[in-house]
């Protein structure tokens, strides 16, 4: 499991009145093996406050992830998961690189 280097919770979320009560923004180090055509693996980020039903709206990597399907979702009680799975025809061995994403809880 990766820990988040940063991770800013916010109540209220003045810009969405009525739609989110919660929201995290995670900043973390990941570093994915190396895929083989097919193959994919699942990282954890551990995230104090989330919970199963928060919804991971959007992820930004500091690497070109073409043939790469990225999928983030909350796992669990205070992790969040990114599976990633090559589709590239080739092997792919992502470098190191920071992950931001956002976490929203709905009212």
């Amino acid at each position: 499991m990766a820990a988040a280097t940063a991770v800013v919770s916010r109540r209220g979320n003045d810009s969405f009145r009525g739609v989110f009560s919660d929201t995290w923004s995670v900043t973390a180090t990941l570093n994915a093996s190396s895929l083989a055509d097919g193959a994919g693996e699942t990282n954890t980020i551990a995230v104090p406050g989330v919970k199963l039903g928060d919804i991971v709206m959007n992820i930004s990597m500091g690497v070109d992830v073409s043939g790469i399907s990225v999928t983030p979702y909350v796992s669990a009680a205070d992790v969040v998961s990114i599976r990633f799975q090559n589709e590239s025809l080739s092997t792919v061995d992502l470098a190191s690189t920071t992950i931001k994403c956002v976490v929203v809880r709905l009212v």
